[in-house]
């Protein structure tokens, strides 16, 4: 119609690429793991566990410490007690301070000797006693004390008030080790070495209350 107007040809339409096309041509995020903390963050944690290890460690010490001291404690007392009365028995005056002592001395000979299985059991060992608990079982103290009272010609009578003293704090840790322990075997020898042993401790306390 118009020969001299150019004619218009449609531009021909792109072609649009896919959209998983492009998906997959586009830069990946790198993908992060679950457990890829990092060598700081690995580092830090495993250090935490550590600590955590360690103190639910010394907790299970003391626990264990707390129901052992008790018995270690008992067995050590037990066995300085006996040196003290066999070393008095020839220093006694009064006869029947001598029978009070020559009983005890008895009662702690076979207390000893019978108490080793069932503090074992307890995981009580005498060798492995700790060496601050026997240095604050030292009966050095108490040996001056009676010297200076044999030396003044006061011995009976300090000898029983000490040995009613030391008698009772036996007792009491008696008391403690019982209340420390559910095994039934050693409950049973500390109530027996308790019984056997009361009727001892209140005769030097009614010898040195007379005194």
């Amino acid at each position: 119609m118009y020969p001299n107007d150019p004619q218009q040809h449609p531009t021909p339409a792109q072609p649009t690429a896919p959209l998983d096309y492009l998906n997959q041509i586009a830069p990946q995020a790198p993908k992060k793991s679950l457990f890829n903390f990092g060598v700081p963050r690995v580092l830090l944690i495993l250090g935490a566990a550590i600590i955590v290890v360690i103190i639910l460690s010394i907790v299970a010490s003391s626990v264990a410490r707390g129901r052992t001291e008790p018995l270690e404690r008992l067995s050590v007392r037990l066995g300085a007690t006996q040196t003290i009365a066999t070393a008095a028995q020839g220093q006694l005056q009064s006869s029947k301070l001598r029978s009070y002592n020559s009983n005890l001395s008895l009662y702690l000979t076979n207390t000893n000797r019978d108490i080793a299985k069932p503090l074992l059991a307890a995981g009580v060992q005498a060798t492995k006693i700790d060496k601050a608990l026997l240095a604050s079982e030292s009966t050095t103290a108490l040996t001056t004390r009676l010297e200076d009272a044999r030396l003044n010609a006061v011995y009976d009578r300090t000898y029983a008030r000490e040995m009613t003293y030391r008698l009772e704090t036996i007792l009491t840790l008696m008391k403690q080790a019982y209340s420390s322990t559910s095994d039934a075997s050693l409950r049973a020898f500390l109530t027996t070495a308790y019984d056997n042993l009361e009727p001892t401790q209140k005769s030097f306390a009614n010898f040195s209350a007379s005194e």
